[in-house]
């Protein structure tokens, strides 16, 4: 790669370009959008912005409705923004071009983190979240212990009106999660109740506590947290 290339403006040929992404956008619109493209004078005032895979080869790694249009349009040369091919670059350049949505970590999101992603769901058209009390749900999620969740499972625990199924799969949309390593010893039950069967037996068994693999739920959260 050209490292002096990087972030400079340059008019390439489409040919030189391919995409593996492409774009979800109606037929429709890549079409309409292409004929008033042609109309206007067949620049691509936005540019697409590629990484270079070879000498006078590029991939599409932002913008591709862009791309989907100027092919549409038959455009012989693009106007495109040369990036490094890091994967750090290819998802900042998805989320500044809209094409993907950045997530909020919640193992550490603050209360206004949390209220503001939740309010985004709530308030979509057809949310399947539109009965859940905002107010509620941030609170009890804000206050659950969630730096050591795995998955957001546990929300369904908090009485917040978000069930398993189509509503828990609704918060993938804007929390992921990097837990911290779970410690050999949790004593405080609220910790313990949100971890799984699967999580509580490793743990009693790490600390000697016989007949755990028979044991309940909450007979070996009783047992943890003396």
């Amino acid at each position: 790669m050209k490292i002096d290339d990087i972030g400079n403006l340059m008019y390439l040929y489409r040919k030189e370009i391919s995409s593996c992404v492409g774009t979800d956008a109606p037929e429709f619109l890549i079409k309409s959008t292409a004929q008033a493209l042609n109309n206007l004078g067949g620049r691509n005032w936005i540019p697409i912005i590629v990484k270079e895979t070879g000498e006078d080869q590029y991939e599409v790694i932002g913008n591709s409705f862009i791309y989907a249009v100027a092919e549409e349009a038959r455009l012989d040369k693009v106007w495109c923004i040369i990036a490094d091919d890091s994967k750090e670059t290819s998802e900042v350049t998805k989320i500044l071009a809209g094409e993907i949505r950045p997530k909020i970590n919640l193992s550490y999101a603050g209360r206004d983190e949390i209220k503001s992603a939740l309010e985004y769901l709530i308030e979509k058209p057809d949310s399947v979240l539109k009965r859940v009390n905002l107010s509620v749900a941030t609170n009890r999620i804000e206050e659950a212990p969630r730096k050591y969740w795995t998955s957001l499972d546990p929300i369904t625990t908090l009485k917040c009106q978000i069930t398993k199924g189509v509503k828990l799969n609704a918060l993938k949309e804007v929390f992921e999660l990097t837990p911290e390593p779970l410690p050999d010893v949790i004593k405080d039950p609220i910790i313990l109740r949100t971890l799984t069967v699967t999580e509580l037996r490793k743990m009693a068994k790490k600390r000697g506590i016989p007949g755990c693999s028979r044991k309940g739920k909450d007979e070996l959260v009783q047992i943890l947290s003396q």
